[in-house]
């Protein structure tokens, strides 16, 4: 009689991720800080360990490896993960463990020439990215994730699929960009023509969708609108499959393009999402249209830029400027 493995416990929370459809990035950084956790209390099973164990991993996160506030929450959100939805111990004690305090601070926000000057410097496809990372305000990975039918040329309107929070919000589709934007989608399309001619094609799918619609990975509308050049084998079903660009690429290229504007400022590619905010606002937007089209969840998190948008200090003049 064959005795049936018990399996291991990252496999166990691989699973229960899978189940709970976290996204990739959310999958990867959890696993992370749960074999970091095991591996700092010498392999010691988590069962085992319990509240002074977890305080003392944050503690040395913060402390000797000197990690970033957003940083130490995220380990600790990942360890909340295994008890709670792996384990399932409510492990109630774990309500009053210190959580670190995220520093308030202003978004870095560029102004509307800083942002021409920053544009301007890209090209191609890194130039229709920027675009709608601004014009259209979107996350570094919301944009490269854009699928072909997720933009409606005829509403000027782009969907994110699955963002933060698993919402589907919809924003706006910059005319600046549309041109572009469709020559761009013409060349993508006659590469995956010629693709298909040589038995490839196939595009990243979320496992469940591949297994609902066998054959969408193949189809145009599920197509990347910023593929990769390379195909590489999915992990999980095998299969070879074509991923979108890489961040690091795009980061890259408007890194650079920062630097070849001129522009002294810290500027990165989510700068041009607080731009879009902060210039919407400038320009007579309603706080609850900018908060519907950046997805944000609590109105709250948006009012950041009300703040932003004060000239000065705390929107007073200088004495100075009166004398």
């Amino acid at each position: 009689m064959e005795v049936s493995k018990k399996p291991m416990l990252l496999e166990v929370v691989w699973q229960r991720i899978r189940l709970k459809h976290y996204s990739h990035r959310t999958e990867k950084s959890y696993i992370h800080w749960i074999r970091r956790f095991v591996r700092f209390h010498n392999r010691r099973h988590p069962r085992t360990l319990g509240k002074p164990e977890i305080e003392s991993f944050l503690t040395h996160l913060a402390v000797e490896r000197k990690v970033s506030a957003s940083t130490q929450n995220q380990a600790f959100n990942a360890l909340l993960f295994l008890y709670r939805e792996v384990m399932e111990l409510e492990m109630p004690q774990l309500d009053n463990v210190q959580r670190a305090k995220k520093p308030q601070r202003l978004p870095t926000v560029l102004s509307p020439e800083e942002v021409r000057q920053v544009l301007s410097q890209l090209d191609g496809k890194y130039w229709i990215a920027g675009n709608l990372l601004y014009g259209s305000g979107l996350r570094l990975l919301e944009c490269l994730s854009l699928r072909v039918q997720d933009i409606d040329f005829g509403m000027s309107q782009v969907t994110v699929r699955a963002g933060k929070g698993n919402k589907d919000p919809v924003t706006i589709l910059p005319d600046t960009v549309v041109e572009q934007l469709k020559l761009h989608l013409e060349k993508t399309r006659l590469q995956h023509t010629r693709d298909l001619d040589r038995g490839l094609g196939r595009v990243y799918m979320p496992v469940a969708l591949t297994r609902k619609y066998p054959r969408a990975a193949f189809e145009w509308p599920w197509q990347f609108i910023f593929p990769s050049t390379t195909y590489i084998q999915d992990r999980d079903t095998g299969y070879t499959v074509k991923y979108h660009l890489h961040e690091k690429a795009l980061q890259r290229a408007i890194r650079n393009a920062v630097v070849k504007s001129g522009i002294t400022k810290r500027a990165t590619a989510h700068t041009f999402r607080h731009s879009f905010a902060t210039h919407l606002l400038q320009r007579g937007a309603d706080i609850r249209t900018i908060q519907e089209l950046l997805g944000h969840k609590d109105v709250s998190t948006t009012m950041i830029y009300t703040h932003v948008i004060q000239k000065g200090g705390m929107g007073v003049r200088s004495p100075a400027d009166i004398l």
